[in-house]
């Protein structure tokens, strides 16, 4: 869902202009550099009667679901990946809109599907989680410490 808003803003000239205006692409990473250490610090805090609960608590997916699409949202360089890839494919003589959002979906869906899969083969994974406290405070110390790790590198990267 994420991408798509990255798409539709494509279609409609929105990403070109965080593309051409340097404030706008801070803002845009600084935000989403923040959600993310904001992220991490929320994993690390809880606890591991919090963390036995989500299993039983039925917005954790829900949850999961509008933290990814924000953090997509919330990436700037997905913006710039779609001003820059779907240019090479659109015919100039078409629809410019109508083309990008045909792009942009299947460009979407490639990814979507690839998730799928991942998330299928971590089922696994996340079945001794459920087992062990150990493992689960584990995991989320090394998620927690990740996201930081990542909203401080993308807070301090260069523009690229």
């Amino acid at each position: 869902m994420g991408g798509l808003v990255h798409v539709l803003a494509a279609a409609l000239g929105i990403s070109a202009i965080l593309a051409s205006s340097a404030i706008a692409f801070l803002m845009i990473k600084y935000v989403g550099a923040a959600y993310l250490i904001y992220l991490g610090i929320s994993t690390l805090r809880q606890s591991d009667q919090e963390s036995a609960l989500d299993d039983a608590n039925p917005t954790l997916g829900q949850n999961a679901f509008y933290q990814g699409v924000t953090t997509e949202v919330l990436n700037p360089k997905t913006a710039l990946f779609f001003l820059a890839f779907i240019p090479q494919f659109v015919n100039p003589t078409g629809n410019i809109a109508i083309q990008f959002l045909l792009l942009g979906s299947i460009s979407v869906s490639f990814n979507t599907l690839t998730d799928l899969v991942v998330a299928a083969l971590a089922g696994p994974i996340g079945q001794q989680l459920r087992a062990s406290a150990k493992l689960r405070r584990r995991q989320r110390q090394a998620s927690g410490g990740m996201l930081i790790g990542l909203g401080v590198y993308v807070a301090l990267a260069d523009a690229d």
